[in-house]
């Protein structure tokens, strides 16, 4: 797996854990749009919803992290 697939596969972790966390919160708290599949926090009841937006974006920085030490740890073994 080369750099480029790395950076790919943060990127899209970044942009669903963004979607999933705050944007989460931000349509739940400003807007009144119902929840759809990409809000998928928003199906739970008030509290529940908030928590597991939180944590979905937590989840995805700690994959990015992972990502990002597994990316520096192959390129330090290839070069």
């Amino acid at each position: 797996m080369n750099e480029a697939w790395y950076r790919l596969a943060m990127l899209l972790t970044l942009v669903a854990g963004v979607w999933e966390g705050p944007m989460a919160i931000i349509f739940r708290a400003f807007t009144d749009k119902g929840p759809n599949a990409l809000l998928a926090a928003n199906y739970l009841p008030a509290p529940w919803c908030y928590v597991v937006a939180v944590a979905a974006a937590v989840v995805a920085f700690a994959v990015i992290a992972v990502l990002d030490t597994r990316r520096k740890r192959a390129m330090s073994a290839a070069g």
